[in-house]
């Protein structure tokens, strides 16, 4: 009973990790186009400040992952906290400077980069919390993030179109303390059941053996992993959609006669209908192998994309976003558990990483990309190009999933 009691504990807190990330995500990436519209930037100065943010991560992925896997002394919480605690510095400029300056760009590329990082850090938190001997549930804490997103940015839609951006930094600074809370939490609860001495959980590794796996350094590692590289070149088509939905909604709405008030909600949709998936996905992989979960997501997000395209009125745009249930909300942890099953415990931060930097760098091509072609050519052309570039990714992923190997 003391176990499930503790299990319980240990998933709320670790979720609660997930919600305030995500909550912080809907601040300074999904409105970052509201408040830099609003301090006077053109869609393509907000592109390439964007962009300029997603390369900071691109860089800083890899060589935190790799810190993060040789670090006795911090490890992945110790790492995040440290980081969180920058982004309320960061957060500060926010209220000093003024629209239109280059302090202010340098502030929204280390919030965003910095944010993009500890990602994978959340991801591989999961398998470290097992260490413990407390099962823990990566798709319900996934879930509880799109839950506190979905109900937040709807909320901000409607907070921004009556208040002004100045809400915008004033709840960074407040969730970024309680995702500082939540990590305090989540690491009293490990380290106190870390000494009550559960038996080790089947297929994880403790502390002893995990220290005998071979280390190796990323150009390695891609080596010996060339298939799922492969797949994970195809995450940067995939997602480019992704991160052009998230990046410039407001864009795409207006030109459909939206509202700010309309992209919250829209945008909080999205982010409801993922929760039933990420709650069931445990349930669903036994079913179900990742491989084939994973090509039926590649086929969902091309959909929608698809259908945003083709959208006339506000209307089409909530019911495109039916189709979150089988695209990111099946994609993500069917990639988080995927690279779980197949990578070894002194790969897995590294695996992990792969997959978000292939993200990372996807929404680098988008925020330059997306920005220009929108001063050029305008939503419909950008939303065409998404459309795209995912069903190439779709095709990718479908054909080289199968011939990545389980170690």
């Amino acid at each position: 009973m003391e176990i499930e009691r503790q299990k319980k504990i240990l998933n709320i807190e670790y979720g609660s990790v997930f919600g305030t990330y995500w909550m912080i995500y809907a601040i300074i990436s999904s409105f970052a186009s509201v408040f830099m519209l609003a301090r006077g930037y053109s869609n393509s100065q907000i592109g390439m400040t964007l962009a300029a943010a997603n390369i900071l991560a691109f860089i800083m992925q890899p060589l935190i992952a790799d810190f993060t896997d040789r670090s006795k002394r911090l490890g992945i919480i110790g790492v995040t906290e440290i980081m969180t605690a920058l982004m309320m510095i960061f957060a500060i400029g926010m209220f000093v400077f003024k629209g239109g300056t280059l302090a202010l760009c340098v502030v929204f590329v280390l919030l965003i980069g910095f944010h993009t990082v500890l990602q994978p850090l959340f991801n591989s938190l999961a398998f470290k919390l097992e260490e413990c001997g407390i099962p823990t549930n990566y798709g319900v804490a996934r879930a509880g993030g799109s839950l506190a997103y979905s109900i937040f940015v709807a909320i901000l839609g409607t907070l921004v179109a009556k208040l002004g951006i100045i809400v915008l930094p004033v709840s960074c600074e407040i969730i970024c303390a309680l995702m500082i809370l939540a990590l305090i939490l989540t690491n009293r609860t490990f380290q106190k059941n870390m000494k009550m001495g559960h038996p080790p959980l089947p297929g994880v590794a403790v502390n002893d053996e995990a220290e005998e796996e071979e280390e190796i350094n990323l150009i390695m590692f891609i080596k010996r992993n060339k298939m799922f590289f492969l797949v994970n070149i195809g995450v940067i088509g995939l997602f480019f959609s992704n991160a052009i939905l998230n990046n410039y909604m407001a864009q795409i709405v207006t030109d459909i006669n939206g509202t700010t008030e309309d992209m919250g909600r829209i945008l909080g949709i999205m982010a409801f209908l993922e929760i039933p998936t990420m709650v069931l996905f445990k349930r669903i992989k036994r079913k179900f192998s990742c491989q084939f979960l994973l090509k039926i997501a590649s086929i969902g997000f091309t959909v929608k994309i698809g259908l945003v395209w083709l959208a006339t009125s506000v209307g089409m745009l909530y019911f495109a976003q039916v189709f979150q249930i089988v695209s990111f909300a099946l994609f993500l942890p069917g990639m988080v558990y995927f690279t779980g099953e197949i990578m070894s415990r002194g790969e897995a931060v590294k695996g992990q990483a792969l997959f978000t930097t292939m993200i990372t760098l996807t929404t680098i091509f988008s925020s330059l990309l997306g920005g220009w072609i929108l001063d050029i050519a305008g939503a419909k052309a950008l939303t065409l190009i998404a459309t795209l570039a995912t069903a190439a990714g779709a095709v990718l992923i479908i054909a080289v999933i199968d011939k990545v190997g389980r170690k």
